[in-house]
């Protein structure tokens, strides 16, 4: 081989090194300035993480939501790029409960030592799950409505100390996870994220507290409405042709229900007897609507409508939403404005 060849390749090589320099630079400065660009890196499970965090942290954070907006939350299983996800992040919010108990077993196997967790049931006082179900398979409660809240009282519900939250026992209780449901333990999630958030980043703390302030103020409007609403109801008591994760809410407002499922059961098809007992109370009560949750297939609710000739609505748990909802930027607030119209109907 000539030396004018040998010159050739060489500058060849040169150029060819020097482009792949230039772009890794490009892929180098790229990942610095995804991981530093002033934003806090915030991973969230499921809707209600991510509108609590979105509200607070405003366009101070990149907010990611593991679960996708139509996805059954109850099958979900992360993937190893949620994982890393979570990893990289500084802030990681989940809600706790049977939905999540795949967290502890990912948050035990890697380093967490850069990430902050939040955990909503550790913002709030914890229910029990303990739904009476009857022998017709109803899901049923009654409250004793002497003692429901008056207006102006204080909902905080601290302890003694003045502490918010729940001290979680070593025995093995289920409790309710929907603990969102409730404004008021939505409030306390808030004040929470936001409190963390300033922790975090303590250069946009005014930001956050002014952000948290407005939502909370929003949510607080959403309680007061919800409290008039009950308070001149005609009925007390909700009917779901569906499954009920809607404890905080009932107990929060001394309501009562008839579900066709507790909780979030999996079961998919009510016996006869749960549909029977359901029509004729339906019939002997005057009950006006029959409820469906989100994302519900609507069968019994229909079902129950269909016999009884009453008109079904839907008390959306915010536990998810649809794809176009989310694209539309329906938010906790939003959805709860939904749920008075409906509270309103079915309540008359």
């Amino acid at each position: 081989m000539n030396k004018k060849k040998i010159g050739i390749i060489a500058l060849i090589i040169v150029m060819l090194s020097g482009v792949m320099m230039i772009f890794a630079n490009g892929i180098k400065n790229k990942q610095v300035v995804e991981k530093h660009d002033g934003k806090l890196q915030i991973v969230v499970t499921s809707f209600p993480q991510y509108d609590f965090a979105r509200a607070v942290a405003g366009d101070n954070a990149d907010i990611q939501m593991l679960i996708k907006p139509g996805v059954e939350t109850h099958s979900y299983e992360p993937t190893p790029d949620d994982i890393r996800k979570i990893q990289n992040s500084d802030l990681f919010i989940y809600n706790g409960g049977g939905n999540d108990k795949w967290v502890d077993g990912i948050l035990d196997s890697i380093d967490m030592s850069k990430t902050k967790t939040l955990k909503l049931e550790d913002c709030v006082n914890l229910i029990e799950e303990d739904e009476t179900v009857g022998l017709e398979g109803v899901a049923t409660h009654s409250h004793d409505h002497d003692h429901s809240h008056e207006d102006g009282e204080d909902h905080d519900h601290e302890d003694a100390e003045g502490h918010e939250g729940h001290e979680h026992s070593t025995t093995d209780i289920e409790y309710d996870e929907h603990v969102w449901t409730s404004p008021i333990n939505a409030i306390k999630i808030v004040k929470e994220i936001n409190t963390v958030l300033n922790q975090l980043d303590e250069k946009d703390a005014d930001k956050f507290d002014a952000n948290a302030k407005q939502y909370i103020s929003e949510i607080e409007d959403i309680d007061s409405q919800i409290r008039d609403i009950v308070k001149n109801a005609k009925r007390k008591t909700l009917v779901f042709g569906d499954r009920f994760p809607f404890k905080y809410f009932v107990e929060e407002y001394g309501l009562d229900y008839k579900a066709a499922f507790p909780g979030c059961s999996d079961e998919m098809e009510p016996s006869a007897e749960t549909v029977s007992y359901l029509v004729n109370f339906i019939r002997q009560e005057n009950i006006p609507v029959v409820l469906y949750v989100e994302l519900s297939s609507q069968k019994v609710a229909n079902t129950l409508a269909n016999e009884t000739g009453v008109k079904t609505m839907c008390l959306n748990s915010a536990h998810n939403l649809s794809q176009q909802d989310f694209e539309n930027g329906a938010t906790y607030v939003s959805i709860m404005k939904e749920n008075i119209k409906t509270l309103k109907a079915a309540l008359q």
